[in-house]
């Protein structure tokens, strides 16, 4: 439960010091790439947090995450087959993308099944990775083939977390 309170503490402090930054300043507050203001906030809670352990923070291990989601939501290529209540994602991509891929199905597909409550699986494949879910009623179906891949990928409110624990040196799985 701590760990919890720690963090929601943190994201007031980054948000409180965003607020008063913005009523200081006429300067833009966008950073202009999603990356980049992906790993300024982090940057933000952890100068923020007096009890932040520098000797573990990682932020090029961040950066490499941010770098696998960006190349499977812009670069892959996905094929989905439908069998009765069971859909499969196979997604597949070139070389840098292809591992990618497979860190980030592997590692979502666990957080997918937990926050959904469906059967999710995931398997490596040579270029890419593949997805089954498997899920109870017509409507959980629509759901699924309506999101899509890139869709089911967002489902938990787990990745600023994850990302808070990348670019901490602790391991998000």
């Amino acid at each position: 439960m701590k760990p919890i309170l720690v963090t929601v503490s943190l994201i007031l402090v980054a948000t409180s010091a965003i607020a008063q930054h913005s009523h200081q300043s006429t300067a833009p507050a966008e950073t202009g790439q999603a990356q980049f203001a992906a790993i300024a906030e982090i940057v933000t809670m952890l100068r923020h947090d007096p009890d932040t352990d520098w000797s573990s923070v990682d932020i090029a291990a961040l950066r490499d995450h941010l770098v696998d989601m960006d190349n499977v939501t812009s670069m892959a290529s996905v094929e989905v087959i439908e069998d009765g209540s069971t859909v499969t994602f196979i997604v597949t991509g070139e070389a840098e993308v292809a591992g990618s891929i497979q860190r980030m199905v592997l590692a979502h597909s666990p957080m997918l099944a937990q926050s959904a409550g469906w059967s999710v699986s995931a398997t490596p494949e040579d270029d890419g990775a593949s997805m089954t879910v498997q899920v109870q009623s017509e409507q959980e179906l629509d759901q699924v083939l309506g999101l899509g891949f890139f869709g089911l990928m967002t489902i938990g409110a787990h990745h600023q977390q994850h990302h808070f624990m990348i670019a901490t040196g602790r391991s998000p799985h």
